[in-house]
């Protein structure tokens, strides 16, 4: 199916390139210079505080987040809902929006859950409730989404996770989705939450890795302090997941022709049937396989390393990813994969539960990872907080990657907690210093991380096509919020899609350098991560003050890498594996001035 409608696909994009720039091309092998493991040599200068606006109203998404009762009482109604997938279902160049909603145990037994929603993008900073028609039917307690084009015919489908099995629906390029499920033996029966795809056997097809959380019948769930297993710090809380059954992750090989296999035992995947919630993928070793890092609720998290035959190992207590720093069990929920130094090696963060503190994983490139989050200066301001979204971003375009943390707690019971623990709270913004240092500023940055809320989901995306990335987290039994950036600094960007051929139609995996004004950044076109989530496909790179990209270079799962020298930023580009800069558009102007009483 890989050619039915990739020549419109392709033409589109040609034609949505008003302004087409041609620009020297050169393939080659790879450069044994990307290879050398380099040490940032500059860092960050101050700016001003950025400041974000919520504008989710005036955008024109009016969505309810669904999930249980206020009080809390039983895990899935804590737990459940919040996920958020951005996904250009029309190929018309803007991302538009997929927000997954949860139920309440009244809604569940009467079989009438609230819909999830698709939001179309109108291009004007505006979206459309375009759910009616679009085939995206199901109901039921939903939890996350990933987005990926599993059968390689330019169109970005959507894999939907519930309680109670998932949904595989396939985009069908006219502006609705069939729902694929059973053909594709994609369903499962159990919880499920993370996704992520990718092509974990380079055979030119993307693979799906879910994750599972509990393995238990919701109506048999125990009542607040049954149990020790049901109490928090002497408090009487939901039960869970410490006493409960896990559910086993699944990992589903793609066939290539619209079905997948199950793998799950042979590959060696989660054999312990741990607390499964965020997924995210990533070549962590350079070996030129993608590898999986799943964030564990209570119990160790689990990096599998890629053996390249179809197996995986879980080697995260010797990489040193699986516990805290000091060696503790964690309670994980959200995570990303980053170069937050520059060093070329992707890094990771994973969020955690209050009383504790996030990770900040340093990739020491020989396999091993080391938690920096105190040097990092992440420890402290995290301790009170619960994290569930967590994810790598550079939202003031400076080269260095800073970080999003989506906050909220799973015990409304805590509220009014000696130890300063709340119910809602705050999102956190950590804006990179460079040398390794992180501050947080959210604070400072507007009323967009100034309000509490319960919050779960956290993704992003340029959804308006301007060179910045926006921020939408989605928050419990309440209405999401798209955050903006309305002060600008004079710094550049450059967003990157990939088109593959003999690589999967996404690119997903491909490695992207891109050297300008002295920096060298590198990262990976992904699927999945922070907390049931999905963020933009496109690759974003913060620029700083350099006037031109003077090297980029992708090197694709299939081998191949292609090089590009001299090319001016401020643009999005398309890039197809083997032929290079296929269309260059400038970003867009775009009115950000907040608008009294409207916002």
């Amino acid at each position: 199916m890989r050619d039915t409608r990739w020549a419109s696909r392709l033409g589109f994009l040609m034609v949505f390139a008003s302004a087409f720039v041609a620009l020297g091309l050169a393939t080659a092998a790879f450069d044994s210079d990307a290879q050398k493991r380099s040490r940032p040599k500059q860092s960050p200068k101050p700016v001003l505080n950025d400041q974000f606006v919520e504008v989710s109203a005036r955008a024109g998404i009016r969505f309810n987040l669904t999930s249980g009762g206020l009080e809390k009482r039983y895990i899935i109604e804590a737990k459940g809902g919040g996920g958020i997938a951005w996904i250009d279902y029309d190929q018309d160049g803007y991302l538009d929006l997929f927000l997954v909603n949860g139920s309440t145990f009244e809604h569940w037994r009467r079989g009438d859950s609230p819909p999830s929603r698709l939001y179309r993008n109108n291009g004007d900073g505006t979206f459309r409730d375009v759910t009616a028609g679009s085939g995206l039917n199901r109901t039921g307690w939903g939890m996350g989404a990933c987005v990926g084009d599993y059968d390689n015919d330019g169109s970005d489908d959507l894999y939907v996770t519930y309680y109670g099995g998932n949904v595989l629906y396939r985009n069908g390029g006219n502006g609705a989705f069939a729902d694929v499920t059973a053909k594709a033996g994609v369903g499962g029966s159990g919880w499920g939450m993370g996704c992520a795809f990718g092509d974990l056997d380079n055979d030119g097809n993307l693979d799906l890795y879910v994750a599972n959380y509990v393995d238990v019948d919701i109506e048999r769930l125990g009542e607040p302090g049954s149990s020790i297993t049901c109490t928090y710090r002497g408090v009487a809380t939901f039960c869970g997941p410490r006493g409960l059954p896990g559910g086993r992750d699944a990992l589903f090989r793609n066939r290539g022709d619209g079905t997948f296999e199950d793998v799950t035992e042979k590959a060696g995947i989660d054999r312990e049937s741990y607390y499964g919630l965020g997924v995210v993928m990533g070549d962590y070793d350079r070996d030129g396989r993608l590898d999986i890092y799943v964030a564990n609720d209570s119990s160790p998290s689990s990096l599998y390393h890629n053996q390249g035959d179809g197996t995986f190992r879980d080697v995260g207590v010797e990489a040193g990813v699986a516990y805290s720093g000091e060696g503790w069990g964690q309670a994980g929920m959200g995570t990303d994969f980053g170069d937050y130094d520059n060093d070329g090696w992707p890094d990771l963060v994973k969020g955690n539960f209050s009383h504790d503190t996030n990770n900040l994983y340093q990739n020491n490139g020989d396999g091993t990872f080391t938690d920096v989050i105190y040097p990092a200066g992440l420890g402290d301001p995290g301790w009170l907080f619960t994290t569930f979204g967590a994810k790598f971003l550079d939202y003031d375009n400076d080269g260095w990657k800073d970080i999003a943390i989506a906050n909220g707690q799973t015990f409304p019971q805590l509220d009014g907690d000696p130890a300063g623990v709340t119910y809602a709270q705050r999102n956190q913004l950590f804006r990179n210093l460079g040398g390794g240092k992180f501050e947080e500023v959210g604070q400072r940055s507007g009323a967009g991380f100034a309000i509490q809320k319960v919050t779960r989901g956290l993704a992003t995306a340029d959804c308006d096509n301007d060179g910045d990335l926006e921020i939408i987290v989605s928050n419990m039994n309440g209405t999401p919020d798209l955050l903006r950036r309305t002060r600008k600094n004079d710094n550049h960007s450059v967003l990157i899609s990939t088109l593959g051929t003999r690589s999967n139609r996404n690119g997903i995996g491909t490695k992207i350098t891109v050297v300008s004004g002295g920096l060298r950044q590198v990262d990976e076109v992904r699927s999945g991560g922070s907390y049931l989530c999905s963020s933009d496909p496109r690759v974003h790179f913060g620029l700083g003050r350099a006037v031109k990209i003077d090297r980029l270079e992708l090197r694709w799962p299939s081998g191949q890498t292609d090089l590009i020298h001299n090319i001016p930023v401020d643009r999005i580009l398309v890039i197809q594996e083997g032929q290079g800069l296929m269309a260059s558009m400038p970003f867009r102007k775009v009115d950000l001035r907040p608008h009294p009483g409207r916002d």
